[in-house]
């Protein structure tokens, strides 16, 4: 098939820019593109009989639908999509899906299954490079699409479902669709790995076939979990360096080298690292994405929150979280609201409806804006995975925050972190306990850090980010917090141990039971107080 020479697209990339930069300067557009978009989807999906049956029509009016139709769980659309799996078509979404991508399984330890259909692909495509259009317009140039653009993510390899050997349907990991569907032109021109390397399976062949190939690249953009960024730029400067040259950085490698893509996991806790390893003049782009859709990009400084793609194709709903409760989903339906009703300032649980024939879906995640003019948001953490066992509601946003201070200040680098609560045994029946940091620091840091020196700290921190936890520890429901420091690599044992090594997996950042907190307890020999 022709394709363009480079040049080509480096012009309309240009152009693109400039009608992207418009675009995000134009006032209140995010609602009239949300409303257009759920028109769109009500249409689309209208004739498929699993919604068509929970009330959804074509031209539905807002109102009704928001009285109408139940929000759900990914547990609650399983047996619809393991009816898709098997070939059954018009259930979700109109036609048959083949194709359906892998969730990472942060949240409950095992990996949920989106279907794929033609106009989330497109969805995907679109999507995937206005993000890069919102960088251009942030840096005021495309000099970015000059070189190419590595991106680190899941296998691309294409799976049979398991257990279902005779059907047609295949899966794939997320981000590693990206490289099953990219556009031609980016293949040729921009895009990194290639396709043969991208379908390795296995995480330490990969990792060694993407250092041998992009050493000898011109590498402008790079994309990645901040943890794997990190071993990746570890393996790629072990591999580069000679007896007589040490190479202290990416931009060493590629002098063309300016966009770091971060997604996943907030990067503060990596992020003094990942200067010393990308180089000092590499722009951080964070872009927030999930399997079911894109949801925001970086449009300015760090700290303005991330830009909602409101005109990417996906429907956003919220939730005040105050009022989320998974098990009675079908009853919140009225009390969700759409980006009209939003308040800055309040955390609000994220619902999705997508052109994957997914509808009113909990995603699972936390966000918080911090404008709604434009809407500029920030993610907070997960409905689940939070710390309220002591009814102290802490988030995940708020316990990075506090790690990444508390290491700032005195010059300790963070390579891992969980917590978790430790319940203290008590004759009256009332639950009572510590929360329990297993912190991972990175060798060399000026000041030799002691765990109760950190836990001392950290309890300060909290107490000033999070109110009620500050009110359960002045009521004696809580004890102070102890900290666990790890040996180097218990957290890459933890991720081996449970098949997450490489590619999109993440350790969970907290959790409310001990389902992490226990296996780092066997791993560490450490005893329970």
């Amino acid at each position: 098939m022709f394709v363009w020479p480079k040049s080509i697209y480096t012009f309309s990339v240009n152009w693109r820019t400039a009608a992207t930069g418009w675009k995000l300067r134009r006032k209140r557009s995010a609602i009239r593109q949300q409303e257009q978009t759920f028109s769109n989807l009500m249409r689309e999906l209208s004739p498929a009989t699993f919604w068509r049956e929970a009330g959804v029509e074509c031209n539905l009016a807002y109102p009704i639908f928001q009285s109408r139709v139940a929000p759900r769980s990914p547990e609650q659309l399983a047996p619809a999509i393991a009816r898709m799996k098997r070939g059954e078509a018009g259930v979700l979404c109109p036609g048959k899906c083949s194709l359906f991508l892998s969730t990472c399984g942060t949240v409950n330890g095992h990996s949920n299954h989106v279907p794929v259909t033609e106009p989330l692909r497109a969805h995907y495509r679109r999507a995937a490079f206005d993000t890069l259009l919102y960088y251009t317009v942030r840096a005021r140039h495309s000099g970015v699409f000059g070189g190419r653009h590595l991106w680190l993510g899941g296998s691309a390899a294409l799976k049979p479902v398991e257990g279902l050997a005779a059907a047609s349907a295949r899966v794939a990991e997320a981000p590693g669709i990206a490289a099953v569907d990219l556009p031609l032109w980016m293949e040729r021109h921009v895009y990194e790995p290639t396709a043969e390397i991208a379908q390795i399976e296995d995480w330490p062949t990969r990792l060694n076939a993407i250092a041998g190939r992009a050493s000898g690249l011109d590498i402008s953009l790079f994309g990645a979990l901040p943890r794997w960024a990190v071993v990746f730029a570890r393996t790629l400067l072990e591999r580069s360096a000679t007896p007589a040259r040490r190479v202290r950085h990416l931009q060493e490698l590629w002098p063309n080298f300016e966009c770091f893509v971060h997604t996943g996991v907030p990067v503060g806790p990596f992020y003094e690292e990942l200067r010393e390893l990308l180089g000092p003049t590499v722009r951080f782009h964070e872009v927030y994405a999930a399997s079911e859709a894109f949801i925001a990009t970086q449009d300015g400084e760090p700290g303005a929150g991330l830009r909602l793609m409101a005109d990417a194709g996906v429907f956003f709903e919220f939730l005040p979280l105050a009022e989320f409760d998974e098990l009675r989903l079908k009853q919140l339906g009225p009390r969700l609201i759409p980006l009209a009703g939003v308040t800055s300032g309040i955390d609000y649980a994220l619902f999705v409806t997508t052109p994957g024939g997914l509808v009113r879906y909990a995603l699972g995640d936390v966000v918080r804006f911090v404008s709604t003019e434009p809407p500029r948001l920030i993610y907070v953490g997960r409905t689940t995975l939070r710390l309220h066992a002591f009814g102290e509601n802490v988030l995940e946003k708020e316990i990075t925050e506090a790690l990444t201070t508390v290491c700032d200040r005195h010059g300790w680098s963070v390579a891992n972190f969980h917590v978790a609560p430790l319940f203290a045994s008590n004759r009256t029946g009332a639950i009572r306990g510590r929360h329990e940091w297993w912190v991972e620091l990175r060798a060399g840091s000026v000041e030799t850090p002691r765990g109760p020196d950190i836990a001392e700290k950290l309890e300060v921190e909290l107490q000033r980010l999070n109110p009620n936890y500050a009110a359960k520890r002045r009521a004696g429901i809580m004890e102070a917090p102890i900290v666990r420091l790890v040996m180097p690599g218990v957290f890459q044992h933890w991720l081996r141990f449970s098949g997450k090594w490489g590619g999109q997996f993440k350790t969970p950042r907290c959790r409310s039971d001990r389902q992490v907190a226990g296996v780092l307890a066997q791993i560490t020999n450490f005893a329970q107080d």
